[in-house]
């Protein structure tokens, strides 16, 4: 017999990602499924099982153990029976959470480096993001005022990382499981609302479909991809520009003066990046940026990771705080 319209869904998600141009590098790589319990991931799990098959690709599952919760050693020992269920071997890695930055942030952080360091070096981590996830993180970025790359959201693809279902709703996922006989774990932090995420996800997003009669959900997704897409035309703009703008160790502000703004913040932040400043804000761009589009004679901005930005001769540098330049 056919398999459920939902789980039909949840695997032609997968393989889409998987034959899609942009996933072309990694044919034939190993497939890795990092899991949770949820729904999200097990029904993920069970779809990269089936398409592994089927093309004939090598797929594995990873655990985190985040050990936040009495018990936590049970849920990963019973994803990882119903891993094997599918025909997927898993391992469970136990990671500490300092709790810096915020818990949600630090689990989340301790997550990404466990899966990056287990496993294989060629392979794709396919997570379990959904839609409704996509739709948060968008919320989470317009009310932060985070600009649009916060905006365009989660990437479908953002190597190692590959998010097959951010098409898909959570919705789906949880009928998949029950269609396949899964038993997903509820997490208990999905229901405190100590958790921003929480909160836009039982009070926001629910008020927001009420207010504007549904499609909420799907129009966010719709408009991060929409930004992705411009962003993706703009970067690719700007790293010509950047070419073009580059002289003796430094930018010409001449040049670059001329350039449209979106466009030239751009060639700022991956300039300074490249002369090995950390991650800027948007206030730290538009203080360098200052130095090319209102220039009066003023000083440079202080910088992170102890640099300061300096315009002299028509030249913008980049200095550490002893005034030697980092590139020498």
């Amino acid at each position: 017999m056919p398999p459920e319209p939902v789980v039909s869904e949840t695997r032609t998600a997968v393989r889409r990602l998987l034959e899609s141009a942009e996933a072309a590098p990694f044919k034939g790589a190993p497939l890795v499924v990092a899991c949770s319990g949820g729904a999200d991931s097990l029904a993920l799990a069970a779809a990269v099982a089936h398409v592994s098959r089927r093309i004939g690709a090598s797929a594995q599952a990873i655990v985190v153990d985040h050990g936040l919760q009495v018990g936590s050693d049970v849920v990963a020992e019973r994803a990882v029976e119903q891993l094997a269920g599918l025909g997927l071997p898993a391992q469970v890695v136990e990671v500490d959470v300092d709790g810096m930055g915020g818990l949600e942030a630090a689990a989340r952080k301790a997550r990404y480096a466990a899966l990056r360091a287990e496993r294989p070096s060629d392979s794709l981590v396919l997570l379990g993001h959904t839609l409704d996830d996509q739709a948060e993180t968008v919320l989470l970025g317009l009310g932060r005022g985070s600009g649009p790359r916060s905006i365009a959201g989660m990437r479908p693809l953002d190597p190692p990382w590959a998010r097959p279902f951010l098409d898909v709703r959570r919705t789906s996922t949880e009928a998949a499981c029950r269609a396949q006989g899964l038993e997903p774990w509820h997490d208990p932090h999905n229901a405190d609302a100590r958790f921003t995420r929480v909160r836009l996800r039982t009070e926001v997003l629910p008020l927001l479909e009420d207010a504007l009669q549904g499609g909420v959900a799907e129009a966010l997704a719709r408009t991060a991809r929409q930004l992705r897409e411009d962003s993706d035309a703009l970067e690719a703009v700007a790293a010509a520009e950047l070419s073009r703008v580059r002289a003796d160790h430094g930018l010409d502000c001449e040049r670059l003066r001329l350039v449209p703004a979106a466009v030239r913040r751009r060639v700022l932040r991956d300039w300074l990046r490249s002369e090995g400043v950390p991650e800027m804000t948007d206030a730290h761009l538009r203080s360098a940026d200052a130095l090319i589009a209102e220039w009066r004679g003023q000083g440079g901005p202080a910088l992170p990771g102890d640099f300061v930005l300096r315009r002299a001769h028509g030249r913008l540098r980049v200095e550490t705080a002893d005034r030697k330049p980092p590139n020498g």
